[in-house]
């Protein structure tokens, strides 16, 4: 974001009154849950689609801050510290100006809670076309601080492709809709793998997202993928931590 508007103080925010869901991103080599993401709620159940609606230019700043610490302080208290699982949080880039300061209140959470920094990973989405120069420095401030971030709905089109060929994330989410379908389309097959070897060549984890049968799950695994998320393994919950690793144990 340019910075046209001054940063509200706390009495000024706009309260959201977030709560969190939480889905797992599983190692399907190691069977178990190896990060957990965080998906934004409304206090009466709104999806994030509702929850991004209410959000203005003026509050937006607000919004990606305490999504944040909402995230943090709701995945501990359903007991990720213990589980060893990163945390995952969808942020807003174009809320930014300063990565470091604009992190403050991130870090400030984790001390608080006990959380370690060190395994807060930022999603961003490809689907927003987003100033290049802009993301690379909030990758690389962030990557300095011991975070990391992911490139969500990769695939969507050629942004992430260019984007990476100025800094590589820790990893990237293949969209869902490539992998709809999956096992019905040779094409569809061969771009998600071409794309796996590609980002995996590069030193990049692939995260499978959108994976909702076993079917889907059997072809990537011949593909390679190691990481997936979706409804197979399973659905987001509101303040609770699954533990799919449990029912998919051989």
């Amino acid at each position: 974001m340019s910075g046209q508007h001054a940063r509200p103080t706390d009495a000024q925010e706009h309260d959201f009154h977030l709560v969190m869901a939480f889905q797992p991103i599983m190692d399907v080599v190691a069977n178990r849950t190896c990060a957990y993401e965080a998906l934004v709620r409304g206090p009466n159940g709104e999806g994030a689609p509702e929850m991004l609606a209410r959000v203005t230019p003026e509050t937006r700043y607000a919004f990606d801050q305490q999504c944040r610490v909402a995230a943090i302080r709701q995945a501990v208290d359903a007991g990720i510290i213990a589980s060893g699982a990163l945390l995952s949080i969808n942020f807003l880039p174009e809320a930014i100006e300063d990565p470091v300061a604009d992190s403050e209140r991130t870090l400030r959470a984790a001390r608080e809670t006990g959380f370690p920094p060190e395994r807060l990973t930022f999603e961003f989405s490809e689907c927003k076309r987003l100033d290049d120069a802009h993301l690379e420095r909030v990758a690389r401030a962030y990557r300095k601080m011991g975070m990391t971030t992911i490139i969500d709905d990769f695939g969507s089109g050629d942004w992430g492709l260019t984007l990476m060929s100025r800094f590589l994330p820790d990893a990237v989410k293949l969209q869902p809709d490539l992998i709809r379908g999956l096992c019905g389309s040779w094409a569809r097959r061969l771009v998600v793998e071409e794309t796996f070897h590609l980002v995996s060549r590069l030193g990049v984890k692939v995260i499978a997202e959108g994976v909702e049968t076993r079917a889907e799950y059997d072809k990537l695994r011949g593909i390679g993928v190691r990481y997936m998320q979706g409804y197979y393994f399973a659905r987001p919950q509101i303040g609770r931590l699954v533990r799919p690793e449990l029912a998919h144990a051989a």
